[in-house]
């Protein structure tokens, strides 16, 4: 498969907006319940303008999602394959995984 330069730089923009630690936090937390910027900042331990930023740009990227009810907004993970390629990106680095090609428990390797 070879993606268009649009559809590369697309994907570029949700893989930068998954590279730090809090959005993966967020991501997570967000598997199984949409929340809202307030439980999301008191499970991550970092004050709510660092999380607003956060989530504006996963939001900006097209992993979340939002809406508004009464003076609260509530996330939720539109992408939801990202928590599918979280256990296929951390696959390598459990030591019982083998290095062939397929070898990957969460997606076999296909692509």
């Amino acid at each position: 498969m070879i993606l268009t330069t649009e559809e590369n730089e697309q994907a570029a923009a949700v893989f930068k907006a998954l590279a730090h630690p809090v959005r993966l936090a967020v991501v997570q937390l967000l598997a199984d319940e949409d929340r809202c910027v307030q439980d999301l900042t008191a499970a991550v331990g970092f004050d709510i303008s660092t999380v607003s930023r956060h989530l504006a740009q996963l939001k900006a990227s097209g992993v979340l999602g939002s809406r508004r009810e009464g003076n609260c907004i509530y996330y939720s993970l539109r992408a939801r394959c990202v928590l599918s390629f979280l256990k296929c990106v951390l696959a390598p680095l459990d030591a019982q995984v083998d290095d062939s090609p397929g070898s990957c428990p969460t997606c076999g390797g296909e692509a």
